[in-house]
């Protein structure tokens, strides 16, 4: 029980290791069947419904037994167990859309949690294998929050617009620098790593060092927005048009 719930663990992970690649094939598998079967996602109907409870339930629960976990082994501290990381925040707000199905909750969830949910699924920072906990909770979080986001977009495809993308990255910049400036300083964290890079070797460690880290990661977060908003118009709003 202690290998399983505890802290420690004679298991690691293993990127790209055998259950790495089944994580990531359920996690693509799920966001394809969601695309697949996007025009059965009609608000008020029995799927959508399921769907949508669904997602809400598996998204609380990770979020609670994480920090059940932590509290339980005396290691949760504010610095790091807040859910203050981007991915944490943006199932803060899957949970929000789902709930209240609202515009401006869709729109944030759909930039923020689908592409950096899912480069934390390609190189997370997570030291234990399959053997332990923590690896369920993480991984299946991180598969949640770009399934219920993809979901959410997919239900009401035409508030994805151009102005979101502006929308929503001045929202992420503004948060950004309240963590920076206020947060981190206040509890001597690093949420967002914006104080330092992670120990995993993450695709954070290609974004150089100082300001440029910074600029790197504001104009990278802006070309991602416009290209998911250009895969959006072109995948799914002409196609939308074209039916009868």
């Amino acid at each position: 029980m202690d290998s399983w719930f505890g802290t420690g663990s004679e298991h690691y992970f293993t990127p790209f290791g055998i259950s790495h690649l089944i994580v990531l094939t359920v996690a693509l598998l799920g966001l394809l069947l969601l695309f697949l079967f996007r025009h059965q996602l009609v608000k008020e109907s029995g799927p959508f419904q399921i769907l949508r409870w669904g997602l809400f339930s598996l998204l609380i629960l990770c979020e609670i037994s994480y920090q059940y976990w932590a509290i339980s082994n005396g290691i949760w501290y504010s610095a790091g167990h807040l859910p203050l990381h981007l991915c944490g925040a943006a199932s803060i707000i899957a949970i929000i859309g789902l709930a209240t199905l609202k515009k401006s909750w869709i729109q944030i969830s759909f930039f923020t949690g689908i592409i950096p949910s899912f480069l934390a699924l390609v190189t997370p920072d997570m030291p234990y294998d399959y053997h332990h906990f923590r690896f369920w909770v993480f991984f299946i979080l991180h598969m949640a929050i770009p399934w219920a986001s993809l979901f959410l977009a997919l239900a009401t495809p035409d508030i994805i617009n151009l102005r979101s993308v502006f929308k929503v990255f001045g929202l992420l910049v503004a948060y950004a620098l309240v963590i920076g400036f206020i947060v981190n300083p206040l509890i001597g964290a690093n949420y967002l790593y914006l104080a330092q890079l992670p120990t995993a070797e993450t695709i954070l460690r290609f974004f150089g060092d100082g300001i440029w880290y910074y600029l790197n990661l504001g104009i990278t977060a802006l070309l991602l927005f416009l290209l998911q908003f250009f895969l959006w118009k072109q995948f799914i709003i002409k196609r939308q048009k074209r039916l009868p």
